[in-house]
């Protein structure tokens, strides 16, 4: 977990790269969609776009909610976790290597700051998937984590760190390591989440 000490962009709070270990779990194909959040609110929806300007605690509501309704123990993902499934099992700065095309990804510039990318959120799954069969780890939206924010300052219980980069980043905040925060009352364009499941010991 971390940045690579040859990855130019990566910065003080993505080092040392360290190994951890994490349980078993599942993580959702996809983040939640438009239509799935509309289930929840008990309104009705075919909208396939991720679902966007939801607060840290709206996401745990739901993650709540989904556990009542499927039985399964669902929750939002640690960051170690994310960062474990975007990797797909690879080492390199991006789940599918070193370098990012808009082919791979929704995101707005390229690193010279020209725009590339479509400008807004696209349906899930407009892209293939990672290693491990995840679909948008990078890209599309930024996603809440369950951890508070950890900086070398400290931890910060009112801030919640997002990790993925979005529709309107470039692709140096696309990569694996990249981590951010937003405030736990936060409802930003351009961040979502997905859901993570416990296995049994």
């Amino acid at each position: 977990m971390g940045g690579r000490e040859d990855d130019k962009f990566a910065s003080a709070i993505e080092l040392p790269r360290r190994e951890v270990a994490v349980a078993d779990f599942l993580l959702g194909r996809f983040p939640v969609t438009e239509a799935q959040w509309a289930a929840f609110r008990g309104t009705t929806s075919d909208s396939h776009l991720p679902v966007v300007g939801i607060t840290w605690h709206e996401a745990g509501a739901y993650t709540a909610w989904l556990a009542m309704k499927t039985g399964l123990p669902c929750r939002l993902p640690t960051e170690a976790e994310w960062e474990y499934a975007c990797r797909g099992g690879s080492g390199t700065i991006f789940p599918g290597g070193n370098d990012l095309s808009p082919a791979e990804a929704n995101f707005l510039y390229d690193e010279s700051g020209l725009p590339v990318g479509a400008g807004r959120r696209l349906p899930v799954g407009s892209f293939a998937p990672n290693a491990f069969g995840l679909h948008d780890m990078t890209g599309n939206v930024c996603e809440w984590t369950a951890d508070p924010w950890r900086s070398l300052s400290g931890t910060d219980p009112d801030k919640r760190t997002i990790r993925g980069g979005a529709w309107d980043h470039l692709p140096r905040l696309l990569r694996c390591s990249w981590r951010d925060w937003a405030p736990v009352e936060a409802r930003f364009d351009n961040l979502g989440f997905r859901v993570a499941v416990d296995l049994p010991v």
